[in-house]
């Protein structure tokens, strides 16, 4: 009997330093996970996954005003999330032939809001496969605004600007233009 007298108390405090550690343990993991949770879903690393819209602008030596104009926006977690989207992505060319300054402007932080409508109005919730594309069928984009697509023969247009190209993604499509798509 006198070894259950003395087991008890010591299976007590033994419970008690353990759960005093797990509960630190808990804490410390509670903590880096918040911190890692704050960066978004751009953050994640993983280079064995098929890429997702941003990371296939990104990957293009012809996107990096694209990119760019993503970032100042503050679009890129909205972007790298599940989706899926189909993204009408102009070529560094098509920000080029815009009006001198136009871009550096957009990307000034009194222009977000401007910069952001544009950019969501080259993305669409959902997927827009190649053979959806059909003369002066319409498709509402992020801004809730539409698009107009185009087909003459095998060539695809977005509110007249030419499809060069179409990459998929891990959430989505990415359609390459040839012009950057102003709403109206």
């Amino acid at each position: 009997m006198k070894n259950l007298s003395i087991f008890g108390p010591l299976m007590v405090a033994f419970l008690l330093v353990f759960a005093g550690c797990g509960a630190q343990d808990t804490a410390e993991n509670e903590n880096s996970v918040t911190e890692e949770s704050k960066a978004g879903q751009s953050a994640v690393q993983d280079d064995e996954s098929q890429r997702n819209v941003v990371q296939v602008a990104v990957a293009s030596p012809d996107h990096t005003t694209l990119v760019t104009a993503i970032q100042a926006a503050g679009l890129v977690d909205v972007l790298s999330n599940a989706g899926p989207f189909t993204v009408f992505a102009p070529v560094n060319a098509a920000f080029d032939a815009l009006p001198a300054g136009t871009v550096e402007s957009l990307l000034e932080p009194e222009n977000k809001a401007k910069l952001q409508d544009i950019l969501e109005y080259h993305v669409f919730v959902g997927v827009i496969q190649e053979t959806m594309f059909k003369d002066g069928r319409q498709f509402n984009q992020v801004n809730l605004k539409n698009v107009t697509l185009g087909k003459n023969g095998d060539q695809l247009t977005v509110n007249g600007a030419n499809i060069l190209g179409s990459v998929r993604s891990s959430n989505g499509m990415v359609y390459i233009i040839d012009k950057v798509l102003l709403p109206e």
